[in-house]
């Protein structure tokens, strides 16, 4: 078998029905299509629902800009922190071993409330305050870079 002896099975191709050509042909002057109305027109927008107020003007327009690259932080506040002993690092796991934050993922101090134990943080982000709040304390933050 060659590539010039390769055809279509039979029936499966079907001459296209020209349609339109002239009074005389078989399907002239209105070419299938009836007599005016919508459906005799060549084209219908895309949305258009025959004059009645389409799904998209129907539906109110949503406020705002949803980022999609936003990063989400559980945040913990210093006063909370107090409840570990003096000199401890603090780390994600210990928080979450102890129930301070209960979701998986990045982790923000904020600097709500007094510390007074001296302890070295690790989390990923600090606010201005909570870096302030834990320095005076006499301890330490620690980024980490993810």
């Amino acid at each position: 078998m060659k590539l010039h002896h390769l055809r279509p099975p039979e029936g499966s191709k079907k001459r296209k029905i020209r349609v339109g050509r002239g009074e005389a042909g078989r399907r002239g002057k209105t070419a299938g299509r009836g007599t005016k109305g919508l459906k005799a027109r060549s084209k219908v927008r895309q949305g258009f629902e025959g004059g009645q107020t389409p799904l998209q003007r129907r539906i109110p327009k949503l406020k705002g800009f949803n980022n999609p690259n936003r990063v989400e932080f559980t945040v913990v506040n210093v006063e909370r922190l107090s409840r570990f002993d003096a000199g401890a690092t603090v780390a994600p796991d210990d928080l979450r071993e102890s129930g301070l934050v209960k979701q998986r993922g990045k982790i923000k101090v904020l600097g709500q409330g007094d510390l007074e134990v001296a302890l070295t943080v690790k989390a990923h982000a600090f606010s201005i305050g909570a870096v302030d709040k834990i320095e005076a304390a006499g301890g330490s933050i620690e980024l980490i870079e993810e």
